[in-house]
């Protein structure tokens, strides 16, 4: 038997505390063919994603389970991207944790969704913002 490997999408969607995730099998990290599965999304209370990364899960024909063996950025379906100078610029009284978080935790870049339900994230040197059509 010979080494098994397939690929998978995980599309986050804002949560009360953390994102509620999805995963999904897809035929090959594709992009294009993710933002279109995620227009079916729905989580609790009609959250829909902000976001997927791809994930490959693999075994070889030795091992009883699989392990993910690939796994790529963060995809943010839109999204508006500030700098810490820019959050710290802009920030009202009510913002000051945020901008405390970013300070603390080594964030130099946020992004926050633009559809659906408001939710930022620190947005890392590999994540892409992707240009989302309505």
């Amino acid at each position: 038997m010979a080494a098994v490997k397939k690929h998978f999408v995980m599309f986050y969607s804002p949560g009360t505390f953390f994102a509620e995730t999805s995963e999904k099998p897809i035929d090959s990290w594709d992009v294009e063919k993710a933002k279109k599965m995620a227009r079916s999304i729905k989580e609790r209370y009609g959250a829909t994603p902000y976001g997927f990364r791809f994930i490959t899960r693999g075994r070889t024909a030795k091992e009883l389970d699989s392990k993910e063996i690939a796994l790529s950025p963060m995809y943010y379906l839109g999204g508006n991207v500030e700098t810490l100078a820019q959050v710290k610029a802009r920030a009202t009284d009510k913002e000051r944790i945020l901008v405390s978080n970013m300070q603390n935790n080594g964030y130099d870049r946020i992004v926050t969704s633009t559809s659906g339900y408001k939710w930022t994230q620190p947005l890392q040197k590999e994540d892409v913002v992707l240009e989302v059509a309505g």
